[in-house]
């Protein structure tokens, strides 16, 4: 087969710019397709902490502008893995400090909606042979709302190349006012609900997925959730439609090769399944750095970002039932303030068994993960997740809510714990599961090595999307979605990303 050239269209890329998950699938897909001999290249604004990362930028080409989007170079570099980036320099957009979506406070940048039209539309561009890069791509794989005009542009500028949208996270739609509509280039007839229309606004994840040739989300039963009223926010019809013509695909995302407890520069001491002596050196230095009283029962670790999404509110309530049972909780995470404020006064009133650390890093991230018997994730939804993964190659055994990709991913009571219903009582459900267990020696031994067995790696993900990909580029190329009656649903998201 000859080789496959795709853009890969995003907004982060883990250790250069990266607000949550997004980024590490931005690096590690890519990579993992590349293995299998697909020409990926990955297009990104030029951030600051990216030009700052990336000391061999050549910058060879213009891209034009339009209505109101400022013109943009086009730069290169080459990873030390071998992954080509293409970056997007408009000072005006990018050149700034906070995070890729927000300002240093944590709010929105108001203009956002030409940042990322900008992101789209050089995709669309470079897609119909633009740039002076000598290279142009057989598909488009563009990711959540920041580059969801890229289908759009593409389609309204007549490109005939293939697309993919992939959803992270549904909730998260890139709406804005609709009076911006012409400064994004957008025309008139495309703001209707067969269109990038939601409720009086524009929504770039909407136009992503409507006007894209297939859309992908990240594991099969979120792929089914977001067809639901219940988690569909809002686009529910329109991904039954998407859906119902054979164009949505659920695909698990994978975890990095990093996530190795013999070999994770990370951690004090390492172990592997057979010998634990490691694992619980860890739980003390995680004790000890969050000053919790030396114990002999099981630790119970979170690292998350601390929103209404991850069902903290839950872990709060249940935390003297797991005290008074002899457990300890570690946290780490930062996230909405109440949420923040919230766990921090559940922590004062046990001090000597619950901590919690506010903010993150990497070191102190996988010494919790590494070091904790069991890790709580009562998600109210969760598209994929990666720290369930990573929790099972570690032996932190998940305790979970069964929706989207925790329960794709982890195996009630071989590799952890479920819970359908989302309530305290279902919560402690499986927290009481999980204690019968670490009191069974024979058990929780063999539950960990099973979890800690399970290759979690990126080939199988990639083998689907190469598998995809061939047949978007060999096929006749569905038409948009025709979309049904819409309700009275109004809109509840706003200009934002997904951790």
């Amino acid at each position: 087969m000859s080789s496959m050239k795709v853009l890969f269209v995003t907004s982060e890329f883990s250790g250069l710019a990266k607000a949550g998950g997004l980024g590490e699938v931005s690096a590690g897909l890519p990579l993992a397709l590349r293995l299998r001999g697909i020409d990926v290249r990955v297009l990104m604004p030029a951030y600051p902490d990216v030009i700052a990362k990336l000391p061999d930028i050549t910058w060879f080409g213009r891209l034009a502008g339009r209505a109101a989007i400022p013109g943009c170079r086009i730069g290169t570099a080459v990873l030390p893995d071998g992954t080509v980036l293409y970056l997007i320099g408009a000072p005006s957009l990018y050149d700034r400090r906070g995070t890729p979506y927000c300002t240093p406070e944590g709010k929105d940048w108001p203009d956002n909606p030409l940042r990322f039209a900008r992101l789209s539309l050089a995709a669309s561009d470079i897609a119909r042979g633009r740039g002076n890069l000598g290279w142009q791509p057989d598909l488009v794989h563009v990711h959540d709302w920041p580059g969801g005009l890229t289908p759009a542009y593409m389609r309204w500028d007549g490109v005939d190349v293939p697309t993919v949208t992939t959803i992270h996270n549904i909730a998260y739609q890139g709406l804005c006012d609709a009076a911006l509509r012409p400064r994004l280039g957008i025309p008139e007839h495309a703001f209707q609900m067969e269109g990038v229309e939601f409720h009086g606004h524009v929504s770039f994840l909407k136009a992503g997925l409507y006007y894209a040739h297939h859309v992908t989300t990240v594991s099969p039963t979120y792929a089914g959730e977001i067809t639901t009223e219940a988690l569909g926010a809002g686009l529910h019809g329109l991904m039954q439609g998407i859906a119902e013509r054979g164009s949505l695909s659920g695909i698990v995302n994978g975890i990095d090769e990093s996530w190795d407890p013999l070999n994770d520069p990370h951690l004090p001491h390492h172990f592997d399944p057979e010998d634990l002596q490691g694992k619980q050196a860890n739980a003390q230095v995680v004790r000890d750095s969050l000053c919790l009283r030396p114990s002999d029962g099981p630790l119970f670790g979170i690292v998350s970002r601390l929103v209404h999404q991850k069902g903290l509110d839950l872990v709060a309530e249940a935390a003297n039932s797991i005290v008074e049972q002899g457990g300890q909780i570690a946290i780490l995470g930062l996230g909405d303030p109440e949420i923040e404020h919230m766990l921090s006064r559940t922590s004062r009133r046990h001090r000597d068994d619950i901590g919690v650390l506010i903010g993150f890093n990497e070191p102190m991230a996988r010494r919790i993960v590494a070091g904790s018997d069991f890790t709580l994730m009562p998600s109210r939804f969760e598209p994929c997740g990666l720290t369930q993964m990573q929790a099972q190659r570690y032996g932190a055994l998940p305790i979970a809510h069964a929706t989207g990709g925790l329960a794709d991913t982890i195996d009630d009571g071989t590799t952890g714990f479920l819970f359908s219903d989302l309530s305290h009582d279902g919560l402690m459900s499986a927290c009481w599961r999980a204690f019968e267990a670490y009191e069974d020696t024979d058990q929780l031994a063999a539950m960990r090595r099973t979890a800690m067995a399970r290759s979690f790696g990126w080939a199988g993900a990639a083998a689907e999307y190469e598998a995809l990909y061939r047949r978007l580029c060999a096929g006749r190329l569905p038409e948009p979605t025709p979309l049904p009656p819409r309700k009275a649903i109004l809109p509840t998201t706003e200009m934002d990303v997904a951790a």
